[in-house]
C-alpha cells in the first residue's frame, strides 16, 4: 500500500473515529437540552484533540470512585510497556495504596471499567488485551503530560503495595 493510500486511510479512520465518539458524547447526555448542546458542539466543528478532550473532562466529572477507575484506567493503558490483559489492569485497579492487603472485593467489572472510560477504551476480545481506542488517542495522551502527571512513579506505586500483600508475597 502506498503511503499515499495509507494516509487517506488514516484520515477515513480518524473521521469516522471522530464521529463516533461525537455520537456517543450526544447520547451519554441525559437531556433533550444536552444532547443539543452536544450537537451544537459538534457543528461547530470540533477536532479529535477536542472530542478527546471532552471525553477526558467527562471522566474527570464522574461521581465517587468512578473518575480515578477512569484516569488511572487510562494511565496504565496509555503508559504500560505492552498491552495489558483485561484482568491485569482490573487488579492494578484494586490496589489500595495505604493497605498492605489485597482485597480482590476491590477488583472492577470491565463493564464498570468500560462506562469509567467513556468509550476512550476497547478491548481486542482475540487477545484479552485492553487498548485505547484508536491510536490517534495514544499520540493526543502522549502530547498532554499534564492529563496525567509521573505516570511511572503513579504505576510503581500501585505495583508495590501489590507485590508486598499477604496474597502474593510468599510466606
Amino acid at each position: 500500500m502506498g503511503n499515499g493510500t495509507r494516509t487517506s486511510a488514516n484520515r477515513y479512520a480518524s473521521g469516522f473515529l471522530l464521529v463516533s465518539l461525537n455520537v456517543d458524547a450526544i447520547l451519554h447526555e441525559s437531556t433533550i437540552s444536552g444532547r443539543r448542546e452536544e450537537l451544537s458542539e459538534m457543528a461547530s466543528g470540533l477536532e479529535l484533540g477536542d472530542v478527546y478532550g471532552t471525553a477526558i473532562e467527562r471522566i474527570k466529572a464522574q461521581d465517587g470512585d468512578r473518575s480515578r477507575l477512569g484516569m488511572i484506567a487510562l494511565m496504565w493503558i496509555s503508559h504500560a510497556e505492552r498491552p495489558l490483559q483485561a484482568g491485569e489492569l482490573c487488579y492494578a485497579l484494586a490496589v489500595k495504596l495505604d493497605s498492605t492487603d489485597f482485597d480482590p472485593g476491590n477488583i472492577p467489572s470491565m463493564s464498570t471499567l468500560m462506562s469509567c472510560c467513556q468509550g476512550l477504551i476497547t478491548i481486542d476480545k482475540e487477545a484479552s488485551t485492553v487498548r485505547l481506542i484508536h491510536f490517534t488517542h495514544q499520540e493526543y495522551l502522549s502530547s498532554r503530560p499534564d492529563i496525567v502527571s509521573c505516570p511511572h512513579s503513579a504505576m510503581a506505586e500501585i505495583c508495590l503495595p501489590y507485590l508486598n500483600s499477604k496474597q502474593v508475597k510468599p510466606l
